[in-house]
């Protein structure tokens, strides 16, 4: 399908993670058909066996921060001029907190996303912003995100999941901060047809 075309919550959006059995060469990792052979096949956080193109979703997810490069503009200020001029300067690789309903078994120690925590790996990260739910979430036209009605955009990128922090709440769902450092350019916005 195509890009998302109106005006709609991105309810559906999705956070994926690659954890194949074998890791791929990062550096070669640049284009959307080597990044959709990554997210394949789903498995589960608890129990999920690794193979050749396997991800495991974020789910529960209860906030997502803006996705993205961050803007290049250094705001320098000049003598005798009431305004900053503005130049291009080099951007920082942003850091994503994504907060999550915390459930203990989805990350507990043992399980595939528990274990992504603090590792110090790279992993191939997907972010799809959907208005409506596809079929399943793999990265394939014939029975994934392409098929049916679905709009998508995509974007991939390549991170370390750094830490969680558990936000135990008294009155409401408790939650934990999941920290993603970014270690590449973010790839698209791609669309899955």
């Amino acid at each position: 399908m195509a890009h998302i075309s109106s005006i709609g919550a991105g309810m559906f959006s999705d956070l994926a993670i690659a954890v194949p059995s074998t890791p791929p060469t990062f550096a070669n990792l640049d284009s959307q058909a080597e990044f959709d052979a990554l997210f394949a096949s789903e498995i589960n956080s608890v129990g999920g066996v690794k193979g050749a193109a396997t991800y495991v979703r974020v789910k529960n997810v209860r906030e997502f921060p803006a996705m993205g490069t961050p803007p290049n503009i250094v705001n320098v200020p000049t003598y005798g001029q009431r305004t900053s001029q503005q130049i291009q300067g080099q951007a920082d690789a942003p850091t994503i907190e994504i907060t999550v309903n915390y459930v203990a078994t989805e990350w507990g120690d043992g399980n595939i996303l528990g274990d992504l925590v603090g590792d110090g790996k790279q992993y191939a990260l997907r972010f799809a912003l959907l208005n409506a739910p596809p079929a399943n979430y793999h990265s394939t036209a014939s029975t994934g995100m392409g098929t049916g009605q679905v709009e998508n955009t995509v974007f991939y990128w390549i991170g370390k999941i750094e830490a969680m922090v558990v936000n135990p709440q008294l009155t409401d769902a408790n939650t934990a901060t999941i920290t993603v450092s970014v270690q590449s350019p973010f790839y698209g916005a791609f669309t899955i047809t």
